[in-house]
């Protein structure tokens, strides 16, 4: 039998290198990506000269380079907590860093000099049969997404092992006899049951979303090589809505780290906790058909599907970890710094970017509405007021002090509230734009609509300005975490 809140494992010298080198480069690109998405703005606001050709080519890096940053950050999160409850390799960790620097460099030269342009989706048939760029350019954009794919994978197979190395199965790991009443074991830790689902999720992500980029990466090179575009898009969906998707579910152990130190009390599982965790297992991996829904060749029993589930999913985040979080910290004295206020800030994006989210995904409003700018909208709701925020937190936690209480400064403050008023004002400009059917995906704006983007742009620059002084931050106080103090 397996204690409760087995922590068993440190993190040694070497865990702490790979942890910051990841942490240092998910900051460094997470700023670039941020200034890629102020760019196109201010190109739609007439501020800026963007050309259509390079404008197609910075959405389609921002777009990918925003959800492989999410992962990487995310993954690394889930590495550190995970690591002390199993025994991880950091050769793996590593091995990832240098797939996702290796394939970033290849997307960048493909995108830029080779000049793909085909968004982040990698829609087939566009991505090798575009007439604006070659189709050399396409393979190696795939090919750069395969090898960050790859490093993912690894890491995904390495938890797998070490959770059944520890708990003897993935189902023991989630808490499943548990929950259906096979056993009277202590449950596993939070952080275990997240990095359970974490696992399943990832590894069955990352090998769906291969099964198609080999076909259209053959595909590229040989035309006479042919795909169903229906099925490649079914696939492509299934890769980039549940990878996206389970980025969030890396970081959130964040949450259940973390909030129990600054309220003083355990986050303990439940059977309702695993039975929330079970079901997101589920539901991320079989809603994406709700971006298909004006594909008038889907089976309407798989529209019908994704619209009951979409909303069904948004109920286990809502009642495991929102609610379960309030009543933590309920009455409970919590410390509230720099890092708990960007738990709670997480915390918030997360579940109010599930609304925009659930109500994309009524047919009814998906008709017309899913064309318009209100998907990024609450895309960035959750990405930029969910997960960042949780990177962003863990990044300071690690180097101030083990429960950020280092001497808070206005500065510090102030930049939180600044990233929370201008994420929020930025994310805002996207629903109500799309609200008025502003379309998304155009390089160049009506007029009518550049008020719409100059506000956004304005709150950009200071989103980016809040999130370029936490990263500072964590980068002036890293070597005491190197340090191991």
């Amino acid at each position: 039998m397996v204690a409760e809140n087995p922590r068993v494992f440190t993190i040694d010298e070497a865990g702490r290198r790979i942890v910051a080198a990841n942490l240092v480069v998910a900051g460094a690109v997470l700023l670039a990506m941020m200034l890629l998405g102020l760019t196109m703005r201010l190109g739609q606001s007439g501020w800026l000269e963007v050309p259509p050709a390079r404008f197609y080519q910075i959405m389609t890096v921002h777009g990918t380079g925003m959800i492989g940053i999410a992962a990487l950050g995310g993954i690394t999160v889930m590495w550190y907590f995970l690591s002390q409850y199993v025994r991880l390799s950091t050769h793996i960790l590593t091995a990832n860093l240098l797939l996702f620097l290796i394939g970033v460099v290849i997307i960048l030269t493909a995108d830029f000099i080779g000049g793909f342009a085909a968004g982040w989706t990698i829609l087939f048939p566009l991505p090798t049969h575009g007439a604006v760029w070659p189709a050399e350019a396409a393979f190696w954009h795939l090919l750069g997404l395969m090898l960050v794919g790859a490093g993912l994978l690894l890491v995904a197979l390495d938890f797998g092992r070490a959770l059944i190395a520890r708990y003897g199965s993935l189902g023991r790991s989630h808490g499943w006899p548990q929950l259906f009443g096979l056993s009277n074991d202590p449950l596993p830790p939070p952080t275990v049951i997240a990095g359970t689902m974490v696992t399943i999720v990832t590894t069955l992500t990352v090998i769906g979303g291969a099964s198609i980029m080999v076909p259209m990466m053959i595909n590229a090179l040989n035309p006479a090589f042919t795909i169903n575009p229906l099925l490649a898009k079914n696939v492509i969906y299934f890769f980039g809505h549940s990878l996206a998707n389970v980025t969030i579910y890396m970081a959130v152990v964040v949450i259940y780290e973390l909030l129990p130190l600054f309220a003083g009390r355990p986050y303990k599982a439940s059977r309702i906790f695993v039975a929330g965790w079970t079901g997101s297992t589920i539901m991320v991996l079989i809603i994406f058909p709700h971006h298909l829904f004006m594909d008038f060749a889907m089976p309407q029993w798989a529209s019908g599907m994704a619209q009951v589930l979409s909303f069904t999913n948004s109920f286990p985040a809502m009642l495991v970890t929102g609610f379960g979080a309030l009543a933590l910290v309920h009455r409970s004295g919590i410390q509230w710094s720099l890092v708990s206020g960007l738990l709670f800030l997480s915390l918030f994006g997360w579940l109010a970017g599930i609304v925009p989210a659930v109500i994309d995904a009524t047919i009814v409003v998906n008709s017309v509405m899913h064309n318009t700018l209100w998907v990024p909208g609450h895309f960035h709701f959750y990405m930029l007021l969910g997960v960042i925020p949780m990177i962003l937190a863990f990044m300071l936690y690690l180097t101030r002090d083990r429960l950020g209480r280092s001497p808070e400064k206005d500065s510090d403050m102030w930049a939180l509230i600044v990233y929370l008023g201008a994420g929020l004002g930025f994310v805002l400009v996207f629903l109500y734009s799309g609200r008025h059917s502003v379309p998304r995906r155009w390089a160049v704006h009506w007029p009518e609509w550049m008020v719409y983007d100059r506000f956004a742009s304005v709150f950009a620059a200071l989103v980016i300005l809040a999130a370029a002084f936490f990263i500072v931050r964590f980068l002036i106080g890293l070597r005491h975490f190197l340090s191991g103090r």
